[in-house]
């Protein structure tokens, strides 16, 4: 079945250049459900090492392959490099990928097909919920996520699994209509606060893999973001 229908791949980088190109691949291989296209966004937030020179090889070599590329001149954080991709999408719907191995991009279609199939507004994929692989990692992250998702939902009024998940796909009318400040990890709780104030949004969430990294293989979250979080999930939900 031939699709109209597009989805941006929103990428934001920082320091990844010893995998960007193998999500890039992954991306490439994906075959979208009803012949969805793909537009691929890659935002480069100031690497300091030589992802941006990764980058622009690999657009080189990958001519066939649609990749527009930014390039932040000073660090922003990773929400500012959504911003910018959110903002430079031309498809019909966007889905957020971490430019790292956690999220397996061959998932997008488990996200996709309930808006395809007219259900869904907006798809979160849980890494809580359903039968796919989860490598075991950290204690402590795995309380803090659950933790800040029930905060999150006694606010919203949403009933989510995974607030924090990377992966979220929305229809692109609705995520560019949105005003989001947070330059950094406070993107998830600002955005699921403003998406859940939109009278009549559907949310669907979906079970994924979660395929984790350790600090020492490059993992960059920590206890700080955790703080900006519930910040985050106050402020955007009481004012």
């Amino acid at each position: 079945m031939n699709s109209t229908h597009t989805l941006s791949i929103v990428i934001p980088v920082y320091n990844e250049g010893k995998t960007v190109h193998l999500i890039l691949d992954k991306i490439q291989q994906v075959e979208l459900l009803e012949g969805t296209k793909k537009e691929v966004i890659v935002i480069n937030d100031a690497s300091t090492d030589d992802t941006y020179s990764q980058l622009m090889a690999y657009q080189h070599a990958n001519a066939d392959f649609q990749i527009q590329l930014f390039h932040h001149e000073v660090n922003k954080g990773k929400g500012a490099a959504l911003h910018t991709g959110i903002r430079e999408a031309t498809g019909d719907f966007i889905v957020v990928q971490d430019a790292d191995l956690e999220y397996d991009p061959e998932e997008f279609n488990i996200l996709l097909k309930p808006i395809l199939s007219g259900f869904a507004d907006v798809v979160y994929g849980s890494r809580f919920m359903g039968g796919k692989p989860h490598r075991i990692l950290f204690y402590w992250h795995s309380v803090g996520n659950k933790f800040l998702t029930s905060l999150s939902n006694m606010f919203s009024g949403l009933n989510l699994t995974d607030m924090e998940t990377c992966y979220k796909m929305f229809k692109a009318d609705i995520v560019q209509g949105l005003i989001l400040k947070e330059n950094r990890f406070g993107f998830e709780p600002e955005v699921t606060a403003k998406i859940a104030r939109i009278k009549g949004i559907r949310i669907y969430e979906v079970g994924i893999s979660y395929y984790g990294r350790s600090y020492s293989e490059g993992k960059k979250i920590n206890w700080k973001d955790g703080f900006r979080a519930i910040y985050c999930i106050l402020r955007y939900n009481l004012f």
